[in-house]
């Protein structure tokens, strides 16, 4: 995200390098004295995030940086929701289902909450099975909550091999044509979604929920 101006590079910054004390009072303010929009203020939030986990990667930052980055989006989370509304009087239908969960292996959420999150706002039903989840997990969750869309979420290089074995695992279980999955996390690429056998992949939540919204037949 190029074009901040200087609170909005601010908050990153702030977020990006855990000083919390003046983050979660910079996005109050943002949020509820400015009256900025929810969903900018939720996207440089995914901004701050995609460098926290760069530093990850790089061994500069470890968990427990991760940890306290997800709790202040957490925070912030809570306070950007409520100001995100439909147009009044709309009680939006859901438009469709979808699971989401961290593959085998993996312990990052940072990046599945904010796409569960902006799925959830814009009207789809979603269900977050977590991190670490098993193979054995998503197929009895896609048999018993029946989505039209499945959502691999890994961010280490090694979750790419568990997304493979989930979703050969979907088909070995005769649930691969009911539903469309998508992956994201960490670098993923088109080399990436052919070794899995996804049907896309999304490099942020943006492009999650417009993956979605195309699947439904809805315009993004």
């Amino acid at each position: 995200m190029t074009d901040m101006n200087d609170e909005e590079r601010q908050l990153v910054d702030s977020l990006a390098e855990m000083r919390e004390d003046e983050a979660l009072p910079l996005a109050n303010k943002m949020l509820l004295v400015d009256n900025k929009d929810p969903i900018r203020v939720l996207e440089l939030c995914r901004t701050a995030m995609d460098l926290v986990g760069k530093r990850f990667e790089e061994g500069e930052y470890f968990l427990p940086e991760l940890v306290l980055a997800g709790e202040m989006l957490e925070t912030i989370g809570a306070i950007a929701k409520p100001l995100i509304k439909s147009k009044p009087g709309e009680e939006p239908k859901k438009l469709g289902k979808v699971l989401i969960g961290t593959v085998h292996g993996d312990l990052h959420d940072i990046g599945k909450n904010i796409v569960t999150f902006m799925l959830d706002i814009n009207g789809f039903e979603v269900k977050d099975i977590g991190i670490d989840v098993p193979v054995q997990t998503f197929i009895e969750e896609i048999a018993k909550f029946q989505p039209d869309v499945v959502g691999l979420s890994g961010f280490l290089t090694l979750a790419f091999d568990s997304m493979k074995e989930t979703i050969d695992a979907i088909a070995a279980a005769g649930l691969r044509d009911k539903v469309k999955i998508m992956i994201g996390g960490g670098q993923i690429d088109e080399t990436v979604r052919n070794y899995t056998g996804a049907d896309a992949f999304g490099v942020n939540a943006v492009e999650a929920v417009a993956l979605s919204k195309a699947w439904m037949g809805v315009a993004a």
